[in-house]
């Protein structure tokens, strides 16, 4: 149920989603109820009780994958370009829905409001990417070696694909996901952060209210909630070729584990510790902005955020006395007030952890530049308030080398060629994303060569935080390997089928290979 202390602009969002009792949609639609235990949705904005969800229980679980097991007969013979139709009707109602769905993301999660409308809008940008793909999952031919014979290969759906996503990014990696595994044919089963669950219900709602004016069955988008318990009712079992999981390092190798035991797939978004190389031929106005952004944008709680920044030290003071300058500028608070540039961290649990990374990086040899500390007093009574922070603090430090997820800033310093600061980007085991400010050409494309930087993402004059759908979005090394969004990411949601048609009356054999009878 909705409690009475979340104020009236954010119920009017509620009902503008469909969220009345929140029983409803926790399951495959409005067929089913979950009767789990309950788990309460706290808000990092004030720390108001927003609503208590009921968890998915196994029965309810069990009832769930039969409705996408069935749901998946159907859907799968419906031709592609019929799948698009219906994530074009999805993007539309997003486009309808995007303030009310922005304004939940804000409040429950904590980021600000013109990021909780940049997340749906990357919800509507992947629907219209899916739209077009859904007439270009194409495969290739192949000339046989033997006479009379034609080879080409296709593409057909896994069947049910699991999703598990993160709270920083609650509604948006969900639709990197669905829309693509969608038009490819699958029906998809997702858990939502325990953190955030209002989000993934909102989400679920609409997909439904679609679903359903198309008289298509239940079953194509499935909701489950609770705790990494639930999480596991997935991850063991057999009926879901696919498990796609954003977290934690920790989470994902657990996960991996899981899967690989039934010899399913995993597509895996992990941990970032993202750098930003500043050469002496740097735009400082541009590398500022950049690296400000990246630290602090969603309080330093996305994937992307940087957590590094390797500078020159012919320039290190110059830099340094800049982000200082721009740190000071900051407004920290309600992120629904579009003036401030910082909201709050999305539970007590990570102010703890963010407590913890500056008392290390000082034990450690570190020196804190700009001071953090938590924020107190009116408007930030849900205790999630803290202040960005500057460290100065060297690569092999072991806080540097842990993700933190929190706005804290490490600053490095490099001397001689870029190459020197190209290892010490490459020198942590997560392998997200990395970005260089140089106007130096050279530079720039040994940043970007087989020996510059190890990350699925590599960006000149950009900084690490901010990726458009339209390119495949994933790291290497610990960071899982996965590719989600554009590109030809779509493969993964499909298994590869080699076919040969012999259209003769002989039977050659491959290799020449005799077999007379």
């Amino acid at each position: 149920m909705i409690t009475t202390a979340v104020d009236t602009g954010i119920q009017k969002a509620l009902q503008a989603l469909g969220i009345k009792e929140i029983n409803e949609g926790t399951s495959t639609g409005s067929k089913f109820f979950a009767s789990g235990e309950t788990i309460d949705s706290y808000s990092p904005v004030d720390g108001a009780l927003i609503a208590k969800v009921k968890t998915t229980s196994r029965a309810d679980y069990d009832r769930v994958m039969e409705t996408a097991t069935n749901a998946f007969k159907e859907w799968r013979l419906k031709p592609a370009p019929q799948r698009g139709e219906i994530v074009r009707q999805f993007g539309l109602r997003l486009r309808e829905l995007k303030e009310p769905l922005g304004k939940l993301v804000s409040y429950e999660m904590g980021k600000s409001y013109q990021e909780g409308l940049g997340e749906v809008q990357e919800m509507i940008d992947i629907c219209d990417f899916a739209v077009g793909l859904s007439r270009q999952l194409h495969g290739l031919t192949m000339h046989s070696e033997r006479p009379g014979h034609r080879m080409y290969e296709q593409y057909h759906p896994l069947g049910a694909v699991g999703i598990i996503s993160a709270f920083n990014f609650p509604v948006a990696v969900w639709a990197w996901n669905t829309a693509l595994a969608w038009v490819c044919g699958d029906v998809c089963i997702w858990k939502p952060s325990e953190k955030t669950p209002l989000c993934g219900i909102a989400c679920q709602n609409i997909a439904a209210e679609v679903f359903k004016a198309n008289n298509l069955p239940e079953g194509i988008s499935c909701l489950i909630n609770g705790d990494y318990r639930v999480g596991e009712y997935m991850t063991q079992d057999p009926r879901i070729p696919l498990i796609s999981a954003t977290g934690s390092i920790r989470m994902g190798k657990i996960v991996a584990q899981a899967v690989a035991a039934r010899l399913g797939r995993s597509l895996l978004e992990l941990g970032g510790n993202n750098a930003i190389i500043v050469t002496p031929d740097a735009d400082i106005k541009m590398t500022v902005i950049g690296a400000v952004f990246g630290a602090v944008g969603t309080a330093g709680q996305r994937c992307t955020s940087t957590r590094r920044l390797i500078i020159h030290e012919s320039i290190y003071d110059q830099v340094k006395n800049a982000v200082v300058d721009a740190y000071g500028q900051l407004r920290i608070g309600n992120p629904l007030d579009e003036s401030n540039h910082v909201g709050p961290l999305i539970d007590t649990d990570a102010v703890a952890a963010y407590k913890n990374a500056l008392e290390s990086v000082v034990d450690q040899g570190g020196r804190l530049i700009v001071e953090g500390g938590v924020l107190q007093g009116s408007g930030y009574e849900s205790g999630c308030y803290v202040k960005p922070a500057i460290a100065e603090a060297k690569n092999s430090f072991e806080i540097v080398q842990h993700e933190t997820f929190a706005p804290i800033l490490y600053l490095l310093k490099y001397s001689g060629e870029v190459e020197n600061a190209i290892a010490i980007q490459n020198g942590v085991v997560q392998g997200l994303s990395s970005a260089i400010m140089t106007s130096n050409l050279r530079e720039a494309e040994q940043f970007l060569a087989v020996s510059g930087s190890d990350c699925g993402i590599a960006n000149v004059n950009i900084g690490t935080s901010g990726a458009e759908i339209g390119g495949a979005f994933g790291g290497e090394k610990e960071t899982g390997g996965g590719r989600e969004s554009g590109s030809d990411a779509w493969k993964v949601y499909m298994r590869r089928q080699t076919n040969t048609i012999n259209y003769t009356r002989e039977l050659p054999l491959a290799q020449g290979i005799k077999f007379d009878l």
